[in-house]
């Protein structure tokens, strides 16, 4: 008796395992990238950046506002950046800077205002407080 071999259907299901493999592969590889991000301190020197600018954007002359950035100001610890330099504003640019290393992220806001250089709150730990003087 002659035992008979498909080579057309073992090749097709190699095939399939190989691609199958690979996908998982390539989603695990895709989840640990995903989870090693979230909670990064570049996400946060980002939104803050940003929250910033448009809080500026949307003040008036003789407007004052703190911002709570207490996980910032944990991040920023962490790193072993002092807190009271993780916030610059100069010519209508906001930057944020959690570590030593690097330039934080900058975002520009267009209001034609003058603010006061934000500063750190020791009476409210993790507050920055801004002041919006007037215009330019």
């Amino acid at each position: 008796m002659r035992c008979l071999i498909n080579k057309k259907g073992s090749s097709l299901l190699t095939e399939n395992v190989i691609f199958i493999v690979l996908n998982v592969v390539f989603f695990v590889i895709l989840i640990i990238f995903l989870f090693s991000r979230a909670g990064d301190a570049a996400q946060y020197e980002e939104k803050y950046a940003k929250q910033i600018a448009l809080l500026i954007d949307a003040a008036k002359p003789e407007t004052m506002f703190d911002l709570n950035m207490q996980d910032a100001v944990d991040i920023a610890i962490k790193e072993g950046y002092d807190p009271k330099q993780i916030v610059k504003i100069q010519d209508n640019v906001v930057t944020v800077k959690l570590r030593g290393e690097g330039k934080g992220y900058s975002y520009s806001f267009f209001n034609n205002v003058k603010t006061n250089e934000p500063y750190f709150m020791q009476n409210k730990p993790g507050f920055y407080r801004f002041v919006v003087e007037g215009y330019k």
